[in-house]
């Protein structure tokens, strides 16, 4: 008997509880069971964090991800919030930190920043530090530039970890590790102990990338996932425009994500992102039920 028909046959509703996914007839059809634990991004309440916790608990996801916004909220108090996560039940899964500036006037006021942001993460109770790398402004990105960017990226990712905190390197349009081939450069020029990719999956895409092979590329070094659609063009706007949109909306291949998550037995977080809701009618509750039921229908217990 093939592995995955043992799963598919013996193990019991609960045990697929256990391992974060319903008993499914897609979910039986993969070879391997990953170990997905779901969370969902702040970042759609725009800034109303206490909103924010209060709706991703209501939600039922395990894990939240929150921005600078929330420095600014509890930043004297990172008890507070690690008490008001607990009681929500909820997990710290990521802060995002910002930008990591080339400019070597920068370096030392921007690396002091995000070790204030780590250090407060991890009082919070949270895991992974976000950080997005920086382009060059009015001019092409040259070998010298990923090589800075991948030896700023170590050093960040050396003091955080003395901090018990991960570093998170998140692509990202219209950075430094734009397309999959820049990623690279900046991942290659980065201490892999220090240096993890944050893949978001939508932004792969957006970039001219397959998000199903980055994460086979990549299942040795990704911290975790953003979990978004996309939608490219936006209907009336030129050929090059893009927007989010709520899972299953977009022309991501969230199937093939899920496979190739499957495929690789990951175990981790994945974090549902929405920059914003798409229709001003609607409201970051209302998209985060959409993903609910988006990822319910392919097998997963949120």
């Amino acid at each position: 008997m093939q592995r995955r028909e043992f799963l598919a046959g013996t193990l019991g509703t609960g045990a697929w509880a256990a391992l974060g996914r319903r008993p499914h007839a897609w979910a039986a059809s993969l070879p391997a069971v990953a170990r997905i634990q779901f969370g969902y991004a702040a970042l759609t309440w725009g800034g109303n964090d206490a909103v924010a916790i209060d709706e991703v608990a209501t939600l039922g996801f395990r894990g939240i991800q929150l921005r600078a916004s929330a420095v600014a909220t509890w930043g004297s108090r990172p008890a507070d919030l690690k008490a008001l996560l607990a009681e929500r039940k909820l997990a710290l899964v990521a802060l995002s930190s910002g930008v990591v500036l080339l400019d070597p006037a920068a370096e030392a006021e921007n690396m002091a920043l995000h070790l204030r942001h780590a250090q407060f993460l991890r009082d919070a109770g949270g895991t992974f530090l976000q950080v997005v790398d920086q382009r060059p402004v009015g001019r092409p990105a040259t070998v010298d530039d990923y090589r800075r960017m991948g030896r700023l990226l170590s050093e960040l990712g050396r003091r955080v970890a003395d901090l018990g905190v991960r570093l998170s390197y998140h692509n990202h349009m219209g950075n430094l590790g734009q397309a999959p081939d820049e990623v690279a450069r900046v991942l290659d020029s980065a201490d892999p102990r220090f240096v993890r990719l944050q893949l978001d999956i939508a932004h792969w895409r957006q970039a001219a990338g397959d998000p199903a092979q980055a994460v086979r590329d990549y299942a040795g070094r990704m911290t975790f996932l953003h979990l978004k659609d996309l939608e490219s063009p936006v209907p009336g706007r030129p050929p090059e425009s893009f927007r989010f949109v709520e899972l299953g909306r977009g022309k991501v291949d969230l199937q093939g994500v899920f496979a190739a998550l499957e495929a690789t037995r990951y175990e981790g977080w994945a974090v549902v992102e929405l920059d914003r809701v798409p229709d001003p009618a609607s409201t970051p509750l209302e998209a985060g039920y959409v993903a609910k039921r988006f990822l319910e229908g392919l097998g997963y217990t949120i």
